[in-house]
């Protein structure tokens, strides 16, 4: 055999490969358009609806109706706002909360203004700073200050013992003895030692009882069309908006101490953001700075007025069956006035 019939040979074989692919290829693309015709007008007509699947095919029927599932766009739901927390005088509390609050408290509260310059959905505030949700001007209480304690007395010299005005009768043998105990030992003033609020209730019954959380009303402008003597936003009470009212006012009573030993914050301006972590026990943890606009000391004020106070008081029970066994919290203080 010549090399010339060698190549002929190779060459024919080669064209019945390449015949033999072709024609799996075209049989590959007809089975294909078939399928997928046929899956794309059972589709249009319904009829893998309709069709009653065996036994062995419901594992595949079900993967096939989530999947589908999937693929359905669905819009993301807007989040509304959480609530703001506004500190609220009892005496113009409603027995009603509003249809749409904007903000939290202990107590439920409608919406109202002095005077109504123009409508709107937000009360009109004629206050100073901005900052802080707040109606009315409160007054921080001035701690009083240390008094040196008196001397002791000097005993005064006695010329004879006092005798009984009485000689009381002895009491038969086998009575009880009746005899009044020593009265204790008053101790000084502070020295008792401090004891941490174990509830809430203890945390609110230990301060004053015209005290409430103090700071400047806020400056807003609107108007609603409810009319009384002080402004009012729509406030719904929590359960745990009076464990917030004493949580606020703790941290911000031991912040203003720590500026006082200081003298800081006088010429000061900025903002600092802590983001931490409540627990139902008041303990405070993961604490972070994500923001901090007023230098690393005043960060750090800000830092010990939340950590010093810790733990704080327990939460209530109703407190605990709503928000779980943690509270991420934001606090954010301020060092400039307006």
């Amino acid at each position: 055999m010549s090399v010339a019939d060698i190549r002929l040979g190779a060459m024919r074989q080669e064209r019945a490969e390449s015949s033999r692919l072709a024609w799996a290829f075209a049989i590959s693309m007809v089975l294909h358009l078939l399928l997928f015709g046929g899956y794309e007008t059972g589709k249009k007509y319904r009829w893998w609806e309709n069709a009653h699947w065996p036994a062995w095919l419901s594992p595949v029927k079900k993967l096939a109706d989530s999947l589908k599932k999937k693929d359905v766009f669905q819009p993301l739901q807007p989040k509304e706002p959480p609530l703001l927390f506004v500190d609220v005088n009892p005496a113009n509390a409603s027995p009603e909360p509003p249809k749409n609050p904007t903000h939290y408290s202990s107590v439920n509260a409608i919406a109202a203004n002095p005077t109504l310059d123009k409508e709107s959905n937000v009360p009109k505030i004629d206050g100073q700073q901005k900052h802080e949700a707040r109606t009315e001007d409160v007054p921080r209480a001035k701690p009083a200050p240390l008094q040196p304690a008196a001397p002791p007395a000097a005993p005064t010299p006695v010329d004879k013992p006092q005798e009984e005005a009485k000689s009381k009768p002895a009491q038969p043998v086998g009575d009880l003895a009746m005899a009044k105990p020593e009265p204790k030992p008053q101790k000084e003033p502070g020295e008792a030692p401090h004891t941490r609020p174990r509830t809430i209730q203890e945390a609110l019954a230990r301060q004053a009882p015209d005290s409430r959380n103090f700071g400047q009303k806020m400056k807003q402008e609107g108007g609603v069309h409810r009319k009384l003597d002080v402004s009012l936003f729509d406030t719904a009470a929590t359960p745990f908006g009076a464990y917030d009212a004493y949580l606020i006012e703790a941290i911000k009573n031991h912040w203003y101490a720590l500026l006082d030993e200081r003298n800081y914050a006088a010429e000061s301006r900025g903002k600092v953001v802590l983001d931490f972590v409540l627990h139902p026990d008041g303990r405070v943890t993961d604490m972070n700075m994500p923001e901090n606009s007023a230098g690393e000391v005043l960060g750090y004020i800000c830092q010990k007025a939340v950590l010093d106070p810790a733990p704080f008081a327990a939460w209530p029970i109703e407190m605990r069956r709503m928000i779980g066994e943690n509270r991420p919290i934001q606090f954010t203080f301020y060092y400039d006035v307006n």
